[in-house]
């Protein structure tokens, strides 16, 4: 859902998704000499009644204001405001209707003026986690942070069980959304079809078993030539060999990762996305699971199965899948979801690359491991556009793609002991090699009338088209869709930017590891982190785009 407001002094959007809601503001220059900030108030209703009402915290602080706090601790925006024009709230709960009011502050750090009279709020609902069509689910993915930091003294959990509250916090709704829609094989009359790569996670293998046990059809394919043992371990554990098949042919990934739900035989919904079956897959790094209630998109994913259950090479599947999903000539209609299914001959990164071309506003793009060249040329040239990149690890050798300053890259990273004042030590959870990003999706003109999301179970890499077993769906002009990924997008990048900046820093050489005593990590105490936000910048490009004008 998106809302747009204009007042005197400021103009307002937000854009929610079901956990996230950003808020992007804009003003004139002239109006923004003394500017320290902006504060954020929300706040919460029920019906018509306001149940919670509070000015939004963050961490960054005045280095002279409440300097006896301990590291880590949250600070009110109206004591320690936002310098930035834009701002992402990621407690929100689905299907809320909350209102957000944008306050300028000016004055000084000790005696800070909040301009009540040049505020603006406006008002959102989240959107509910089931929809029409589609239903996205993302996984906490940010281990290495401040709030977990704060919340779990052991950064690696101490138990698999997936209603520990460090596991719950973890997937935030991923693996409960995983197990409920196993759990519509409720019987006899209901199945369920898979092709997945790892199939190890215990808990979601019980989720299996009981669909078995309460006499739904059910079969399940699985990689052998990378994850066999210990796929099957959990196999032979559950009882669950007479309904699983192992897949090897050719020695390629079978990397899918989707479910097909059955109702009388006839396919009625299917489970996708980037979301392995596994403790990492689910509670560690970045994931999304996405279902699509469409019987005739399922019936494609059925008839991949079908096709997969005879274990072909992947050149037999590559020729079945190019006649079964063809590259689109144009791009689908307003509304359309299209299945793209790999292995196939080469071209589909190039078609790819080419809707990456297409942006008018905005490109979202995430890279679980390497960038392809054909990406890279596209980032390299100079374009209006804003174009953000969030990667597992440094790209290119961590040497710039482009000189383009509308192009902004980020890694995975987290705050070590010491890096920064008022920050906590960082720690990941143990549970993934691959540390930070693996969800592998691109947004083209996310906020646009007519945005493109491009999401699945395919890295944007040579191996994922032509020799993997992969999915992708493309689906148009879902504006609903296309919040909830972008809202997702910005709270992993955000919270990884700032983190990536710093290793970067500390890579050159030129900021110390242990920099607590410098300013690093505070407010500026004047106007002068405004300029950035206007002129030709991406910060300024950023300030547009968000906020609508």
């Amino acid at each position: 859902m998106r809302n747009t407001v204009k007042g005197p002094k400021l103009t307002l959007r937000a854009i929610a998704g079901s956990h996230v809601v950003v808020l992007g503001w804009s003003m004139r220059r002239s109006d923004t000499a003394g500017l320290l900030g902006f504060a954020i108030e929300r706040s919460e209703f029920q019906g018509a009644k306001i149940v919670e009402k509070y000015f939004l915290r963050g961490i960054k602080r005045f280095a002279e204001k409440d300097t006896g706090l301990a590291s880590g601790s949250p600070v009110p925006t109206s004591e320690h405001p936002v310098q930035s024009f834009q701002w992402g709230d990621y407690t929100p709960r689905p299907g809320v209707h909350y209102r957000y009011r944008v306050v300028p502050a000016k004055g000084a750090p000790k005696h800070l003026q909040l301009q009540d009279a040049a505020a603006l709020a406006v008002d959102i609902s989240t959107e509910p986690e089931s929809g029409p069509q589609h239903e996205v689910y993302f996984n906490r993915g940010v281990a290495g942070s401040q709030a977990y930091a704060r919340k779990f003294s052991n950064p690696h959990p101490e138990t698999s069980d997936p209603q520990s509250a460090q596991m719950r916090w973890l997937s935030r709704g991923l693996y409960e959304a995983l197990v409920a829609f196993i759990g519509q094989a409720s019987g006899p009359g209901f199945g369920l079809r898979g092709a997945l790569y790892e199939f190890h996670y215990e808990p979601v293998g019980q989720a299996v078993r009981a669909a078995l046990d309460a006499g739904a059809d059910v079969r399940v394919l699985y990689d052998a030539p990378n994850y066999r043992i210990r796929n099957e371990a959990m196999i032979q554990a559950l009882g669950l060999i007479a309904a699983c098949q192992p897949r090897g042919a050719g020695g390629a990934q079978k990397h899918n990762k989707y479910l097909v739900l059955l109702k009388a035989g006839e396919p009625i919904a299917v489970w996708t996305g980037s979301t392995n079956i596994s403790a990492g897959g689910i509670f560690g790094h970045s994931n999304v699971g996405h279902v699509v209630r469409d019987p005739a998109l399922a019936a494609q994913f059925l008839a991949l199965w079908q096709a997969l259950e005879a274990d072909p090479t992947p050149e037999r599947l590559a020729a079945r899948n190019e006649a079964a999903s063809p590259l689109p000539r144009t791009l689908p209609g307003r509304g359309a979801t299209t299945a793209l299914f790999s292995p196939r001959a080469a071209g589909t990164l190039d078609w790819y690359a080419r809707l990456m071309a297409t942006a008018r506003g905005m490109v979202c793009f995430t890279v679980a491991f390497s960038l392809a060249k054909g990406f890279e040329t596209v980032l390299a040239r100079p374009s209006p556009v804003l174009r953000y990149v969030l990667a597992d690890k440094p790209l290119n050798g961590g040497a710039p793609i482009s000189r383009d300053h509308n192009l902004v890259v980020a890694s995975g990273a987290k705050f070590d002991k010491g890096e920064l004042a008022n920050f906590l030590a960082e720690h990941l959870t143990g549970l993934n090699s691959n540390y930070y990003i693996h969800t592998k999706f691109m947004l083209v003109d996310p906020l646009g009338k007519r945005p493109t999301v491009v999401t699945g179970s395919a890295n944007f890499s040579a191996a994922s088209q032509t020799r993997n077993d992969e999915n992708m769906l493309v689906i148009r002009g879902d504006t609903r869709v296309a919040d909830i990924y972008f809202g997702e997008f910005m709270r992993i990048f955000d919270h990884l930017y700032a983190r990536y900046l710093a290793q970067q820093i500390r890579a050159a050489a030129t900021l110390p590891k242990a920099a607590g005593s410098g300013r690093a990590g505070f407010l500026h105490d004047n106007d002068h982190w405004v300029a950035a936000h206007f002129g030709d910048g991406p910060k300024s490009l950023r300030r547009q785009y968000f906020a609508g004008i």
